[in-house]
């Protein structure tokens, strides 16, 4: 019976490690002399690519390696450190959260030594929802990711805020809109590198999820990142960005916005509105059909709230 349950235990155990060592590289783009894109594959987790569909960046301190996103699973985080661990000899001493969601913020368990930075409500909404998207990675992978937990930040910024900080010798604005793609998002400027690193207020080439957004305040944020003098975007999903490819979001989002209010206020329900609703430049993304009847649905949900 023992030789049984350790062939079990043995079986379990390679099967991780071939899950973990299937999951494809990063995409690696040396952005500045200090910052690193490593972008990660497109798409919904899968038990193809396990769960790792997400973009990181590493940023070169003085003293050591700043990681922004972690990825989906501890073994997610893991294949990220040794990404890290071909680009520089530096530990990985702080960890950044964009926003809350599980893709983004499960494999802060992959870096036990490093300090975590997040907005405060990113903090508490990752606490509160944490649990459900291992749901989810579990039941999208089809198997259970035992080592990954969640781990919250340890240092949190206020939202709705702009905060200038210096993390060994690398001068951040944390930018903290009040709303956007969720309620607890922040975005990292690097004005030395005239870099913005967006998290999934900014996507490229998917269609973004409007599941936890607001979406007007969504809107407003894209308009104001117009504003900012960046060379290069990186995004939370998809390859880099430039200002250009910034501002074609913002059109997409603003006329999808203002057309289902135009339909709201001809009395017509979200069904009807899509139907009329020109989706064209939506339609090439990835993931438009999985994403956009919930966006759509959300929007008409956000305007008849507001219009109470």
């Amino acid at each position: 019976m023992l030789r049984v349950v350790l062939l079990m235990l043995a079986s379990l155990i390679s099967a991780h490690v071939a899950a973990a060592s299937s999951l494809a590289a990063p995409k690696v783009i040396k952005v500045s002399p200090r910052i690193y894109a490593l972008l990660g594959p497109i798409g919904l987790p899968s038990p193809k690519n396990q769960g790792y569909m997400v973009n990181s960046t590493l940023i070169l301190g003085d003293t050591g390696a700043i990681l922004i996103d972690t990825g989906f699973s501890d073994e997610v985080g893991a294949h990220l450190g040794k990404a890290v661990a071909k680009l520089t000899k530096l530990p990985v001493k702080v960890i950044i959260n964009t926003h809350h969601h599980g893709d983004h913020t499960l494999g802060n368990a992959a870096f036990p030594d490093a300090k975590v930075i997040s907005t405060v409500m990113a903090r508490e909404l990752l606490v509160k929802t944490g649990p459900e998207w291992l749901q989810i990675l579990e039941s999208s992978v089809g198997r259970k990711f035992p080592n990954t937990r969640v781990v919250p930040a340890t240092d949190v910024y206020a939202n709705n805020a702009r905060h200038d900080v210096v993390i060994d010798g690398v001068k951040m604005n944390f930018w903290a809109p009040d709303a956007a793609h969720t309620l607890g998002d922040m975005m990292i400027w690097l004005p030395d590198d005239q870099v913005l690193v967006a998290g999934d207020i900014l996507v490229n080439q998917t269609t973004p999820n409007f599941r936890d957004g607001v979406v007007k305040r969504w809107v407003d944020t894209l308009a104001e990142v117009k504003t900012v003098p960046a060379k290069t975007i990186i995004p939370g999903h998809g390859p880099l960005m430039k200002p250009t490819d910034a501002a074609a979001m913002h059109a997409r989002m603003a006329a999808l916005y203002a057309g289902v209010e135009a339909g709201y206020k001809a009395g017509l329900t979200d069904s009807e509105i899509r139907k009329k609703l020109d989706l064209s430049a939506w339609k090439p993304l990835h993931e438009f059909d999985a994403h956009m009847g919930g966006n759509i649905n959300k929007t008409y949900l956000e305007i008849e709230a507001s219009n109470f």
